[in-house]
């Protein structure tokens, strides 16, 4: 029997924060109390705060360390490990790698990549080689052709742990302005205005090619296998209608304030990136994710491009909402991202859930991580 006993805590609990202590037996959470711990064996926390392992739904940071700049591809373990270790830093342990399909085919969107990212994402997760504890989410881009023939035989990987639906033809959706369209695209890609131009007429034309049959049959291969599924930037309640019927359990990105509104009042997940909390605005102009949280209808942050946003964006939450207390903060980034996708298990400090732990203190009204735990052993 594995136990350890960490004392003199900050412990925020899913509605209440406490100064006590939590035992851990055999990686699971065993006791939580409110008593001060008098066993020189345990771990003296000195006050920092105790929160559940973060989780992460969708995260592009892997695509950074295959291609950490263009045309220039790092060997795919190599960069796996790299993209976990800056995952666990920043206090993700449990992770949806997101691996987009159907999508432009260039820098570490190569269909070259896709099986050998997947691949190696399964290997070395269950070889326990990697800190966090990984999944796969499949972005799939429906407007892309042949996208079936490339989804099928990836999904089949054993870590896949989520699908989106995303359309990201200009015009529409994310990118409703195609001025924004331009700006991020060439910078992202490297596209002078006519390749931009080239393809967004390809992409156009894509869109009335694929988008309606694909998706139909995205929605139908998620649900045949029991995975859940989100959406990708919703900007009207028509959008969020197909969502509602497709079976749709997190809304991811919603551009709008009626569309993050029907989502949530339909019981859909809404999610955000935690980079537009801590930026106070959209990268592409939509609406920031702090307005939506005022108003109530904010579920979950994600960290989409920077791994420490995650923590970071749930303190400022606290910080700039009224209505929200820490543990309502620190509960979309653990608590609430779990059980939108069916675990359980974790996200919570509550006796039998796993010990994935998180220490931190604040530096600079910045949130710092000390130590990480998954299943109560130390990672970080």
């Amino acid at each position: 029997m594995r136990e350890t006993i960490i004392s003199n805590a900050k412990i925020v609990l899913a509605d209440e924060v406490i100064d006590g202590a939590l035992k851990i037996v055999d990686g699971k959470i065993a006791d939580v109390s409110d008593k001060k711990c008098s066993s020189k064996s345990a771990l003296d926390f000195e006050g920092d705060t105790l929160i559940p392992g973060l989780v992460e739904l969708h995260t592009d940071n892997l695509e950074r360390h295959v291609m950490p700049r263009p045309k220039s591809n790092w060997p795919v373990k190599a960069a796996i490990f790299n993209h976990d270790r800056e995952i666990v830093a920043a206090g993700i342990t449990t992770v949806f790698d997101a691996i987009a399909v159907g999508h432009l085919n260039t820098g570490a969107r190569d269909e070259s990549y896709l099986d050998t990212m997947a691949q190696s994402i399964e290997v070395l997760n269950d070889k326990g080689s990697l800190k966090a504890d990984h999944f796969i989410h499949w972005r799939c881009e429906v407007s892309g052709d042949h996208l079936m023939d490339k989804i099928e035989p990836l999904s089949k990987n054993t870590r896949t742990g989520l699908f989106s639906v995303m359309d990201h033809t200009p015009g529409q959706r994310q990118f409703v302005s195609i001025e924004a369209y331009y700006t991020y695209y060439q910078g992202k890609y490297g596209l002078n205005d006519k390749e931009m131009e080239e393809y967004m007429k390809g992409r156009i034309a894509a869109q009335e090619r694929n988008s309606e049959p694909n998706r139909r049959e995205i929605v139908k291969l998620a649900h045949t296998k029991k995975v859940p599924l989100a959406s990708h930037d919703d900007a009207t309640v028509d959008h969020v209608d197909e969502a509602i019927n497709d079976g749709i359990k997190v809304a991811e990105f919603p551009t709008t304030m009626d569309a993050a509104e029907a989502s949530h009042n339909n019981g859909l997940a809404v999610l955000m990136g935690a980079p537009n909390v801590v930026r106070g605005k959209s990268h592409s102009g939509n609406i920031s994710a702090r307005n939506l949280a005022s108003a109530g209808l904010l579920d979950v942050l994600s960290s989409d491009y920077v791994p420490f946003s995650l923590l970071f964006g749930a303190s400022l939450l606290e910080k700039h909402c009224e209505h929200i207390s820490l543990p309502d903060a620190i509960a979309t980034v653990t608590r609430n991202p779990a059980k939108y996708v069916g675990l359980e298990d974790r996200g919570e400090i509550a006796i039998g859930k796993r010990a994935d732990l998180v220490r931190y203190n604040v530096n600079e009204e910045v949130p710092t991580i000390a130590e990480v735990w998954r299943q109560g052993n130390r990672i970080a």
